[in-house]
């Protein structure tokens, strides 16, 4: 497989990657509009009352802190899934900046301008609007101009809740291991902020006072909207879907379903975190879920059929460096005490527990051990630190857990873990940079992320789960020094679920039925 260049890549995605932009462009605009329409006002209320300003500059500073991903966790229980969610956390991050500019913009006015003003005979609202704000306009526009870098920074975390932009190719990319997406979405984002903070710049110098301002804003923003709602509705989906960034850019994702089904469905993207509750709630009807989830059976949902089978082998096990082996002669034996342990069944079954039930993965693990007669107490040894990294899900965070309860009670070593790691790219970057010693991969990512070979191979191997994992288990030591111990039992394959009802009433029972729905 022939390696492709940036450039190549941005030819190839021209179309995807404009469509991202503009929609990266809807969303900073429209919340930064809002927050100037809030913010001002605001700013020039604590202005007057100066009693609140504490209050409200110390509120503002509260909602700012809130890490991104928490807040729209936050959020989507009550706005749903969209740009609606994304774009009120980009106003809650847009306010601090923009209402203590406005205040420090008005009451930094020096005061024998103020009494000059006074003299003359001036009302305090003439005062306002002829001497404070006009003096205030660069003070305030700065503080716009902060909010406007602020929000194109945090909108890529809007293709979270299926709203678009940048982040689509970011973390599709860190999770395909994929460079140029990566760099696809981060370039144009950071150009975007760039060209944002010296157009408002610009904007600044030529307007003669802050009357003219709010003349520009609220057109503009009107226009916006009018934009983004004639977009939004000229889609028509008979079937909602909704994809991770991941499935976006895989062979055995998106790009299968469109190859080997054709199917044409135009999907919103998603993160898996919360992809599974919107299609319980209706806010989609189909997504791109993984066959061992817990929330499969809290939800009730049904996985399609892959009748042209387009999803390979996706069976667990540890993946680590055999010098890393050789450092730590008892971690091989210990960590296939786990090999076969799993089935299906069995990791739905602790996944409902973590995803579901909300139980911690610690509890889970021990219960788990305990059950398998493999639990012992912590030694608490010193004899050197394993560190075990995870991906960023459930599944990952409870198979961590297992192995630090495990390897503490069986070894002299301590364990620490680095769990929540993002995906397939960032784990197979820290193990190969030491920054973690094993971590559990899958068969099938390892084939199609990780060596990416010729379709003609990837035909051939994945045809059963033995001969996935020995040809991925044979490639990585050759070209990576790493080894996959024994698997752990069970398969977590990529499938296309529907809510039960959903798929009853419609007579859907494998993915080339959806072809009648496009």
């Amino acid at each position: 497989m022939t390696d492709q260049t940036l450039w190549q890549f941005a030819l190839e995605q021209q179309e995807k990657l404009l469509i991202q932009i503009w929609q990266h462009l809807e969303l900073t605009f429209l919340s930064l509009t809002f927050a100037i329409l809030i913010g001002v006002p605001l700013g020039i209320l604590i202005s007057r009352k100066k009693k609140f300003a504490a209050i409200v500059l110390a509120f503002a500073g509260i909602l700012q802190t809130l890490p991104s991903i928490a807040l729209l966790g936050f959020l989507i229980p009550i706005l749903g899934i969209g740009p609606i969610p994304a774009i009120v956390a980009l106003i809650i991050y847009a306010l601090l900046p923009i209402i203590r500019n406005t205040y420090t913009g008005i009451t930094s006015v020096d005061h024998s301008i103020l009494e000059s003003a006074k003299a003359i005979g001036m009302t305090d609202w003439q005062i306002l609007f002829k001497v404070q704000l006009p003096l205030g306009i660069p003070v305030i526009v700065a503080g716009v101009r902060t909010a406007a870098v602020i929000n194109v920074g945090v909108a890529t975390l809007a293709s979270f809740v299926g709203a678009g932009g940048l982040g689509e190719f970011i973390f599709g990319g860190i999770s395909l291991n994929n460079s140029n997406m990566i760099l696809a979405g981060a370039i144009p984002a950071a150009l975007l902020a760039i060209l944002l903070d010296k157009g408002i710049g610009l904007l600044q110098n030529s307007i003669a006072n802050f009357r003219f301002f709010l003349i520009f804003i609220l057109p503009s923003f009107l226009l916006i909207l009018a934009i983004l709602y004639i977009r939004t509705n000229s889609v028509n989906r008979q079937i909602k879907a909704g994809f991770t960034p991941e499935f976006m850019g895989r062979q055995d994702g998106y790009l299968g379903l469109r190859s080997v089904y054709g199917l044409k469905i135009k999907p919103l993207i998603i993160s898996d975190a919360i992809m599974y509750k919107a299609a319980f709630e209706k806010d989609i009807d189909l997504i791109s879920g993984y066959s061992t989830d817990g929330r499969v059976k809290a939800y009730d949902l049904f996985a399609l059929k892959d009748d042209r089978n387009i999803f390979p082998p996706y069976f667990a096990a540890p993946i680590v460096k055999v010098a890393t082996l050789k450092k730590f002669p008892q971690l091989e034996e210990t960590i296939n005490l786990l090999a076969e342990k799993f089935t299906d069944s069995v990791m739905i079954s602790l996944n409902y527990r973590a995803d579901f039930l909300k139980q911690t993965p610690e509890n889970i693990a021990k219960d788990f051990l305990v059950q398998n007669k493999l639990y012992r107490p912590s030694r608490r040894g010193q004899a050197g630190t394993i560190r075990i990294g995870s991906k960023i899900f459930g599944e990952q965070y409870i198979l961590s857990a297992i192995y630090k309860i495990l390897l503490e009670g069986y070894t002299d070593y301590k364990v620490e873990t680095k769990t929540g790691l993002g995906g397939t790219k960032i784990c197979f970057d820290a193990l190969i940079h030491d920054a973690v010693d094993f971590y559990v991969e899958y068969t099938g990512t390892g084939l199609l992320v990780l060596l990416q070979p010729e379709q003609q191979i990837i035909s051939n191997v994945s045809k059963d789960p033995t001969g996935t994992y020995n040809y991925v288990k044979g490639e990585f030591e050759k070209r990576f020094g790493i080894t996959w111990l024994k698997p752990l039992g069970f398969n977590n394959a990529y499938a296309l679920m529907m809510r039960r009802s959903q798929a009853e009433q419609n007579h859907i029972q494998s993915i080339s039925d959806l072809k009648k729905y496009e």
